[in-house]
Order: structure tokens, then sequence, then C-alpha cells
């Protein structure tokens, strides 16, 4: 039997019924994916800006995410699609990897710090205007580690702008090594299309 799972993994304060966790877990259900989430929580106030507080998070992050899928037998899946938000990226791809799991990814706002755990294959979202990351810091990170990367402007953490005439301009930002194994040079600007869009990526 061809089973696939979607777990869905939060943010500190970005929980998996705001806007885009909801839509993409609609979305992962609707193409047949069985949708589990990791409602962990309980982290200390002052996050953003605060090193200690990220670590401290992250780790408690980890450790609730082992015991919430404790019972999840990913061996009887044949695609596994993890869906993240902010720290909730380091957690996903940790996790994956300290249970060495095959996993593809949609890795919305990473912060900094989780490009050193992103080994899985995926693609990411940012906004030019979030807070907890600077853009420069994501451009490196997916271009280093080979994830092409989705950009609204002017869009801050949760991807929300006040600016509603910007709002929704969003473009594809290729990752140097070209994962759509074109040989178009890296990291261009464009809008995108059917060769580059994450439904169909994600969503075959």
């Amino acid at each position: 039997m061809n089973k696939k799972i979607a777990v869905i993994f939060p943010g500190v304060g970005y929980h998996v019924d705001k806007p885009l966790l909801y839509y993409s877990k609609k979305l992962a259900a609707e193409n047949g994916y069985e949708i589990k989430e990791v409602p962990y929580g309980k982290f200390q106030k002052g996050v953003k800006g605060s090193r200690e507080k990220m670590e401290k998070a992250f780790f408690s992050a980890l450790e609730q995410a082992g015991e919430i899928l404790k019972d999840v037998d990913f061996s009887e899946y044949h695609d596994i699609l993890f869906i993240s938000k902010s720290v909730g990226t380091a957690v996903a791809s940790a996790y994956a990897g300290k249970h060495g799991l095959n996993t593809r990814n949609i890795y919305y706002t990473p912060v900094e710090a989780s490009f050193q755990f992103m080994k899985q294959p995926g693609i990411a979202f940012t906004g030019t205007a979030d807070a907890w990351v600077t853009f420069d810091a994501v451009e490196r990170g997916c271009r280093d580690g080979g994830f092409p990367l989705y950009v609204t402007e002017n869009e801050n953490h949760p991807l929300e702008t006040e600016d509603h005439e910007d709002h929704g301009r969003i473009y594809f930002r290729k990752e140097q090594s070209g994962a759509s194994g074109s040989n178009d040079p890296p990291c261009g600007y464009g809008r995108p299309g059917s060769d580059h869009s994450a439904g169909s990526a994600l969503f075959p």
C-alpha cells in the first residue's frame, strides 16, 4: 500500500491552525496525505532575539516531538512530508536526522540556526521583512543547502504585510546549485511558474 503522511511542526508562537499551516494541512489532505500534528508548546517568553531561549525552545520542542510521534511507524509510509514553521524547521530537520528518516520538506520562514540541521530536500519560504532572521542569512543558507527559495517582498515572519499593494508579490529565487536541473544562472529572480511551483513539486 502506498501510504503518505504529512507531519506538521509549528513555530514557537505559530500554532498548527494558523493560516500557513492550516492551508498546508488542507492541501496535503486533499492530496491523500494522512495528517499528524506535533503541537508542542510551553516555551519561555521572549524567544525572539535570545539565542539561549531559542536553544531551550528547540531542545524542548524536539523532546516533545519525540514523545508525540513515538507511536508513528514511519516505515509504513512511502512518502513522508514534513511541513515546518520557524524554529519548527530546525525541530523537523533534527528529528528526521535523529531517526534516520528520508523526508521531503516545506520550510516556512526558517531561522538561521535551522540550516545546520536542514539536510533533507525541500523548498523554503521567507519574507524580506522577517524580524527573526536577516534575509541575507536565509538566502545564504538556501544557497549553501541547495534549497529553492520563495521570497515574498515586505512580508514579516508570519508572511503577512500591512501593505496590501505588495501582498502576494512572490518571487522564486533559485539556489546556487540549481535544484531544478536547469542551466539557468543561480539566484535569479522570477515569478514561480509551472516548472517551479510549490504545489506541483510537492503534490505530484
